[in-house]
């Protein structure tokens, strides 16, 4: 079960729960920011990955999203699409199907699955955490220790796009 709500006009906010196997993050939403950086001539990745450096989350990586439903126990995820577009699947098997496309970004929180279903050839993603976190890939359901750090998993001091007064301050920090 989700639900999904526009929090304001530039981000949308998705509550997941317990998908099977998948154990989503039932307090915190997922945040779904469509258009927020605009990629246009020149690198767009550098662009995506000044605004999340930026704001206090250090981009790690620069590849696609895994063709497998997988979620993560040690560490908030966002992702920003520098390049082409693609279907993603957020909560697990049967989960809420995205669109997204160059410029879009999505915070999941830690505990969240993810998908791709389908991408066009060029599509590129840049992914960071909050400092101190990390990825670690979860194909299996959970177990209390890992439950545990997902709930214990510190929350960051700033939204990775709107900075200090953005949706990821106001709607998780109000859900301590």
């Amino acid at each position: 079960m989700s639900t999904f709500n526009a929090v304001s006009d530039s981000v949308q906010a998705l509550i997941l729960e317990r998908n099977g196997w998948v154990p989503n993050n039932p307090r915190l939403p997922v945040l779904v920011y469509p258009g927020a950086i605009a990629v246009r001539d020149g690198d767009a990745a550098a662009l995506i990955e000044e605004t999340f450096r930026a704001n206090g989350w250090p981009p790690q990586w620069r590849y696609g999203i895994y063709n497998y439903h997988h979620y993560h126990t040690e560490g908030h995820e966002v992702l920003g699409v520098a390049s082409g577009q693609a279907r993603l699947m957020i909560g697990g098997p049967q989960g809420h199907v995205l669109e997204v496309k160059a410029g879009d970004v999505l915070l999941l929180p830690a505990g969240t699955g993810h998908c791709n279903l389908h991408a066009s050839e060029d599509f590129l993603v840049v992914g960071a955490y909050p400092p101190g976190q990390q990825a670690d890939i979860c194909r299996e359901a959970p177990s209390e220790a890992q439950l545990a750090k997902i709930a214990s998993l510190p929350f960051p001091d700033r939204d990775p796009v709107q900075g200090r007064e953005g949706a990821v301050v106001r709607y998780w920090t109000s859900r301590r």
